[in-house]
């Protein structure tokens, strides 16, 4: 980052083929120059030499992308394990934050938007350049009635509502559970005030958690209403966690913007959500993306991806606003799966239609966040004059083979973030 009276930093990198995350074609024999966190030229022709201090790469003909996205993350959720959020030293949960927050960017995800967790604190790190990693849209704690998906506290303690104490995760801002009117419009202005840039609900049963089934409707029409109205005073939007055809309608008519996941819709249930405006923020979830030892849990998992490729088939055949995200969770180990599964979105679309999902897509969506967007001074996941300066060279041609994005150790030569080069393998 620049301060005071530095002048930005220049970076020009040249003869590249450019994918801009909107069109079907690339753009051959290009260079993108930037200046501190934008981009100000991309051209088909060579950019005349500039003054002493530009840092110049040669882009080899290589293909030259914007940075990935991901709009559906558990950063802190990703990072640890079960015991280390009931158990581990508070420092240590977001130590490891931060450390994945780094690990995510250099596998290409230069912008996340992160679904439940205290994630507000490090991105503001990150915005000012202490710490390396993704731009991210934190919804902060996800917000759960009791008994619901994001309720973590044990069987036997007593809900607040009866004067029992929050459970750990809402100690550290993961969850928040709060039944009743008054009680999610505060939870939503909790979130708010603590630098959310959208709200997550949960609104049925989920495979992570312990008390819900799938089938389970969770949060009255009078509670979600509430919520939707406080975000939408607070200049943003609610997002929703739900599978099921009756969640997924009662989170439609009252005016939820995004539904997350949706795998066991019915093909009315998608043909409504397109009808309604709303975004479908899905994952391509394969069975061993987690790992569930509880049959009970384990059962859920299947029952969510055998519904995966049908609610993708629909999602196109009705032209349904489709985001693509991973929702890896509480164990670490598989955090690497990001690249795998970004690169199977190629098994549901055409690889120009995945990228541009991955890219520009998936921006679209994060800017229902409005006023709370604090990125909107550029686009993202564009490579375009004004646009953030976030991109990626790979090496080799993933119009051609989108498996390539999965392996970003070997493949990704060059990562840009704010105009700033934090990988250069060439």
């Amino acid at each position: 980052m620049t301060t005071g009276s530095e002048a930005p930093q220049k970076l020009l990198i040249r003869n590249v083929r450019v994918f801009d995350g909107v069109s079907d074609r690339t753009q051959a024999n290009a260079d993108v120059l930037m200046e501190g966190p934008r981009i100000v030229a991309v051209s088909s022709s060579p950019i005349a030499d500039l003054a002493d201090g530009v840092v110049e790469i040669d882009g080899q003909g290589k293909f030259l992308m914007p940075g990935l996205s991901d709009a559906h993350v558990h950063l802190m959720g990703n990072a640890n394990n079960m015991m280390e959020f009931l158990q581990g030293p508070t420092g240590a949960l977001y130590g490891n934050t931060i450390a994945e927050a780094r690990r995510m960017l250099l596998r290409g995800f230069t912008t996340v938007r992160d679904m439940g967790g205290d994630t507000a604190p490090i991105k503001s790190l990150i915005d000012r350049g202490v710490f390396e990693g993704p731009r991210i849209f934190p919804s902060q704690a996800m917000i759960s009635q009791t008994s619901g998906h994001a309720d973590f506290s044990f069987v036997y303690d007593v809900p607040e509502e009866f004067g029992g104490k929050p459970s750990r995760t809402e100690d550290i801002h993961f969850t928040r559970v709060a039944d009743g009117v008054p009680r999610v419009l505060a939870a939503v202005r909790e979130q708010l005030r603590q630098g959310a840039s959208q709200i997550k609900l949960t609104l049925g049963g989920g495979a992570a958690s312990m008390y819900d089934p799938l089938s389970t409707l969770q949060y009255t029409p009078d509670e979600i209403r509430a919520a939707v109205q406080a975000a939408s005073d607070y200049g943003t939007y609610v997002a929703t966690h739900v599978y099921t055809p009756a969640g997924i309608a009662r989170a439609l008519e009252a005016g939820v913007s995004s539904i997350e996941h949706g795998h066991l819709a019915d093909e009315q249930t998608i043909r409504a959500i397109g009808a309604a405006g709303a975004w479908l923020s899905t994952q391509p979830f394969a069975e061993d993306d987690h790992h569930y030892p509880d049959p009970v849990r384990a059962a859920k998992n299947t029952e969510i991806c055998h519904g995966t490729a049908q609610v993708y088939t629909w999602a196109r055949e009705y032209g349904v606003k489709t985001a693509w995200g991973t929702d890896l969770l509480l164990e670490p180990r598989s955090a690497p799966r990001q690249s795998a599964m970004a690169a199977r979105l190629g098994e549901f679309y055409s690889n120009v239609d995945a990228l541009k999902m991955l890219t520009s897509g998936n921006a679209s969506l994060f800017e229902l966040a409005r006023e709370r967007n604090t990125y909107r001074a550029g686009r993202l996941g564009v490579i375009a004059e004004g646009a953030w300066a976030d991109m990626i060279l790979v090496d080799g041609d993933p119009l051609d083979d989108l498996s390539l994005i999965g392996d970003p150790d070997a493949n990704f030569v060059v990562i840009v973030k704010d105009g700033r080069v934090v990988k250069n393998s060439l």
